[in-house]
């Protein structure tokens, strides 16, 4: 099995003023950079200056502007996310406690029944023993 290595996600930073404005980081991986605007989906962008050139396309300037206007619907969708998180956090702590206590439940079924097993064992030779003889 072969690792893969997945391009980094661009996003842009925020201003003094509190809006997101473009800054093309100062180093692109191997792996490229995706950026999540939408104007080419899946392209990953391998030099700084291809992509200097894509974030100067109007399709990514319009993004710019959306999510500047909709700070705070953003906002909005972190904290349901974040709540979403912690209940789904407290879903899976509940669960691995229920397999928890149903893999001991079956760890002590077993041992009862393999002590039983040795036990049916031991009295059928005793029968056995005495009708030999």
């Amino acid at each position: 099995m072969e690792l893969v290595l997945e391009p980094d996600l661009y996003s842009p930073i925020i201003n003094d003023s509190g809006n997101y404005v473009d800054k093309i980081p100062s180093f692109i991986s191997q792996k490229g950079i995706r950026c999540p605007c939408g104007s080419r989906k899946d392209k990953t962008y391998d030099t700084h200056s291809i992509f200097s050139n894509h974030i100067k396309t109007k399709t990514h300037q319009k993004w710019i502007e959306s999510i500047n206007l909709n700070k705070s619907n953003f906002y909005a969708e972190n904290i349901k996310l974040k709540e979403l998180i912690n209940n789904q956090k407290l879903i899976i702590a509940k669960l691995e406690k229920d397999v928890n206590i149903k893999i001991m439940t079956i760890d002590f079924l077993t041992q009862q029944l393999n002590t039983l097993s040795s036990q049916n064992n031991i009295n059928n030779k005793v029968v056995s023993d005495l009708l030999d003889y």
